[in-house]
């Protein structure tokens, strides 16, 4: 009788396991909402002045993410 578990289910590698929709998507999401945040505040020009740049690059990965397998 074998007791090995490993056996049975393959390992995932690091890569495989990073590039997932789940966590990206959740990146993706944060990047859109700081983008977001970014734009309201009124205290720092430069903020307001990324804010368009960053909201623009979050949709993107939102849309690249999106194509990625489950």
């Amino acid at each position: 009788m074998n007791l090995d578990v490993n056996t049975s289910m393959p390992r995932a590698s690091l890569t495989s396991r990073m590039l997932r929709r789940g966590p990206l998507g959740a990146i993706a999401t944060a990047i859109i909402a700081a983008g977001v945040v970014m734009l309201m505040q009124p205290f720092f020009l430069t903020l307001y002045s990324w804010s368009f740049a960053v909201t623009l690059f979050g949709t993107v990965m939102f849309t690249i993410v999106s194509k990625v397998r489950e």
